[in-house]
Parts: structure tokens; C-alpha cells; sequence
């Protein structure tokens, strides 16, 4: 007899969808490819910085069997295989596959990562650059978006001697403009990061790092920190509808009526969002479909939030697009002696996008105006965006 639901992942997206079905009474199967129990990804850099034990990061129990690696759907029978010669039949299955690190066309990367290259996906990752850091190691991070500069920070915590090689003009160039990356930059400078930006990496000799021009960076340890690529292995072998990601409608449907997907591997109207916001909306709107309920998911307007230890906390969040364009309004705050800055776009009636560093009391009022489109109040002055109730 075939589960009701069997779901192949249990990251952020699989785990939440498998309790909220489990709360609401429907059987569901997770086979999750990793050996731990589902767990909160975004602690991960606080287990590395040793703030957190493993198992501090662990999510509510869900029924999940460990360590299955599906490896094939068979459509027509329906029924999932599995790298253990299992098969689990379904009715309805959901893609919550992920995404996997992306590891660059590096030279001194062949079939396997040399000794001492980690990636900085998963818990194990963390686990075995956990094991090898220690105090004065050189330590490389290849990559300054939100996950290289999280890295960084973790390694300096426990005392390693980073360099943080970033081949963009600055830090977090998805979130932050580029005056906000400077604050973030001299935070991380005074951890004792040292950050080397539009610099392209062209190779490894062992763990030593060699740049485009010649320079080599010698460390002992390398982190691979280059952004993330959806899991679609499954779904192509399967003929469903690909892209960049499994392609799904507003009810997370596939190009298969009996498949859904949702989270990293999922993309909704051309977009594949990679982050733990969108993932856990739609979880909540599969699951509320799987019930029979009239949901739609529309989209998620994520906002991105980060805290910095180190010589005081470094708090920053970021919203939508913080560059403006010809005509837009635009008010800023900065505050270098306390290393604040708020920095908010409106386009029109609308607010489209900010940037806050160092005191984010005026982020809620001004994430809700964001993520809710909400016609800004015309008596309320701009400036009065950037108070600590964001003058709404």
C-alpha cells in the first residue's frame, strides 16, 4: 500500500513540511540522505565557532529514515528507489533535495577535494573543519557572500589566522551596498580577518591558494564557500520540466501532477530563491495543499539577517534591492563612530529595498512595509523610515 506522501530530503524545507503534515494526520515518509537527525543550517557557523554543540542545532523529531540516498523515480508505478535496494511507493512525493555547494574549476581539484579543502554545507562539513581548526592555523576562505563571511567569522572565533578571498568588489554583494560592506569589512578586519576583494583564485597546491596573478596564499586549511547550485539530478532522470531548478506551479507542483517540490531545489516563476525563508513558506503552502486546503504560494520577499561576534556584535539585516534607480528616494544614516548604518530605496509609494548595520530597532516596521508592498503613509516624512518604529 503506498504512503500518502513520501518526501526525498529532510533539510529546512522536507523537515518542516513532514511536521506539519505529521500535526495534521497525514502519513509521510522522509528519506533523508544525511546520517542526523534534520537540523537548523543556519546555526551551522555557530557549531564551527564552537557556541553551539551539534545537537543544540537539531530540529523537532519528524519521521525521517537516515542515511537513504534515493536514487531513482520510477513515475509510472510510482515508487521511489533507493541506494540501499529499497523502494517506497507513494502518492504523492515531494522534491526537497537542496542544493549542493558549488566547487569551482580550480586547479588541484580533480575527482575529490584534496586534504585539507572543506566544503561548508552540511554538519559533517562542520564537523571535520571543526576537527581541524585550531588556534594560529592559516586559514583560507574562498568566497565573501553570506556563507564565506559567516565561515570567516567562525574560524576567527576559534583563533585561526583567515584570509577571506572574495573575487567580487566587496563583501555580500547580493545584500549590502557598497558602503555597508565597508562597515561589515572593517568589523570582520578587526576580528583579524584579512580580506583580500576582486581577487580571483585560479588554483590549489595542496592547501596553499594560488590567485590569478601569481600570488600564493599559503594555508593550512581551505574553505570552499561559493554559493550554492539546486539538486535537480533526480528530477532530470525523472523527465520532469528543469531549469534552473525543478520547476513548479503556485501549488509547489511539478510538471508531474503526483510530484511537488519546494526549498532550494524548487523554482517558482524563474526564480530559485536558496535561502531558509522562501523554504519554509513554501513547506507551509504544500502542506496546507497536500490537506486539501485552497493554498497558493505567490513568491517570498525574504530578508537576510546576520550577527557578527568580535570585538562588540555586529548586527545587520538587508531587504530587496538596495540600489536605486534614476528617480528613486533615497535616505541614508551613518554613524561611523558606532558603526551604524540604515540605508532605505523607495520607489514611487513603495519601499523596494534597505540595508541596516549595527542597530536594527527600526527592522520589523520597515520588513513588514517590504514584505506586505504596502503603500508607504504620505504624511509620514522619509526620513522618519530610518526612526526606531520605522515611522509607521
Amino acid at each position: 500500500m503506498a504512503s500518502d506522501t513520501v518526501v526525498i530530503g529532510s533539510g529546512t524545507a522536507g523537515a518542516r513540511l513532514a511536521r506539519q503534515l505529521v500535526t495534521g494526520g497525514v502519513p509521510v515518509t522522509v528519506l533523508g540522505e544525511e546520517p542526523h537527525a534534520p537540523y537548523n543550517r543556519l546555526l551551522l557557523a555557530e557549531v564551527l565557532a564552537g557556541r553551539y554543540g551539534p545537537e543544540v542545532i537539531t530540529l523537532p523529531a519528524v519521521p525521517v529514515r537516515r542515511g537513504v540516498r534515493a536514487s531513482a523515480i520510477d513515475r509510472d508505478r510510482r515508487l521511489v528507489h533507493c541506494e540501499d535496494g529499497t523502494s517506497v511507493a507513494y502518492d504523492r512525493l515531494v522534491l526537497a533535495t537542496g542544493s549542493n555547494p558549488v566547487l569551482p574549476p580550480l586547479r588541484g581539484i580533480g575527482q575529490g577535494l584534496p586534504d585539507g579543502v572543506h566544503p561548508f554545507r552540511t554538519l559533517d562539513d562542520c564537523v571535520a573543519l571543526s576537527a581541524a581548526v585550531r588556534p594560529g592555523i592559516r586559514a583560507v576562505v574562498v568566497g565573501g557572500g553570506l556563507l564565506g563571511v559567516s565561515a570567516a567569522r567562525a574560524l576567527a572565533e576559534r583563533g585561526a589566522k583567515v584570509v577571506l578571498a572574495q573575487q567580487g568588489e566587496h563583501l555580500m554583494e547580493r545584500q549590502l551596498d557598497i558602503s555597508a560592506s565597508q562597515l561589515l569589512r572593517v568589523h570582520l578586519e578587526a576580528m583579524g580577518v584579512e580580506i583580500h576583494t576582486e581577487c580571483r583564485v585560479r588554483g590549489l597546491r595542496g592547501t596553499n591558494v594560488e590567485l590569478a596573478d601569481g600570488y600564493v596564499l599559503d594555508a593550512e586549511l581551505v574553505v570552499l564557500a561559493c554559493g550554492v547550485r539546486p539538486r535537480v539530478g533526480l528530477a532530470h532522470a525523472a523527465g520532469l520540466d528543469v531549469r534552473t531548478g525543478i520547476v513548479v506551479d503556485d501549488e509547489l507542483r511539478t510538471s508531474d501532477p503526483y510530484i511537488h517540490a519546494v526549498g532550494d531545489c524548487a523554482e517558482h516563476e524563474g526564480r530559485v530563491y536558496g535561502l531558509a525563508g522562501p523554504a519554509l513558506e513554501q513547506a507551509d503552502v504544500l502542506a496546507a495543499v497536500l490537506a486539501g486546503e485552497p493554498a497558493r504560494y505567490t513568491g517570498t520577499r525574504a530578508l537576510t539577517r546576520l550577527t557578527l561576534s568580535g570585538q562588540g556584535p555586529l548586527d545587520l539585516a538587508a531587504f530587496g534591492d538596495p540600489t536605486p534607480r534614476p528617480g528613486d528616494d533615497v535616505v541614508q544614516l551613518a554613524d561611523a563612530t558606532r558603526g551604524a548604518y540604515r540605508k532605505v530605496v523607495v520607489r514611487g509609494d513603495r519601499l523596494v529595498g534597505g540595508v541596516l548595520l549595527g542597530d536594527l530597532a527600526a527592522v520589523g516596521a520597515l520588513a513588514r512595509a517590504w514584505e506586505g508592498d504596502e503603500a508607504l503613509p504620505e504624511t509620514v516624512p522619509l526620513l522618519h523610515l530610518l526612526t526606531n518604529d520605522g515611522g509607521l
